[in-house]
């Protein structure tokens, strides 16, 4: 297997560990905190089971340990909160551990190869971190999108009711006002 290969596979082993959280939209505090706590149980189960390894071994052990807790803690947020930023650190949180993990891999290499390697992870995570700001970007011009759309109906509601008279033009601007959220 080329170090290329293996450097591959170690990243999409460390994007594995990601196991999405509960999904359910609405959480409840209640699940919330049991869902927190079972993550930082696993983290300190999974961080006694690297006890058996040795060197590089161990630490990259560790490290998955860590990234895997970073990104369920992550996902939790984002499935508790449902915030389009909470979900954007989801993103930021894999891209940041998957790097952690990766550069921990590289301790095994010396002299070029482990400067390629470190180079390889290090471009990885900025290419994902760049894909995670495009998205906060893209999430924002839809916002931004969608409110211009929003206003745009808004205006064309009213103008209709101008053409109305009395009670059905007050009852229109009210239902306009309504349907597109305007105070």
């Amino acid at each position: 297997m080329t170090k290329s290969t293996s450097f591959k596979l170690a990243l999409l082993t460390a994007a594995l560990l990601a196991l999405p959280v509960a999904q359910a939209a609405g959480m409840s505090k209640s699940d919330y905190q049991s869902t927190k706590t079972r993550i930082k149980a696993d983290y300190t189960s999974d961080k006694a089971a690297c006890g058996s390894q040795a060197g590089n071994a161990k630490d990259i052990c560790i490290e998955e340990g860590k990234a895997k807790e970073k990104v369920a803690l992550a996902e939790l947020e984002s499935t508790y909160s449902g915030k389009a930023s909470d979900r954007n650190k989801v993103l930021v949180a894999k891209a940041e551990s998957n790097y952690a993990v990766a550069k921990e891999r590289c301790d095994d290499l010396t002299g070029n190869p482990k400067d390629v390697c470190v180079k390889e992870a290090k471009a990885v995570e900025v290419k994902a971190l760049a894909d995670a700001k495009l998205g906060k970007e893209i999430g924002e011009a839809r916002k931004d999108a969608a409110s211009d759309k929003r206003d745009a109906n808004y205006k064309v509601a009213i103008e209709k009711c101008d053409a109305l008279a009395g009670d059905a033009k007050s009852n229109c601007v009210a239902s306009a006002k309504l349907t597109f959220g305007k105070t």
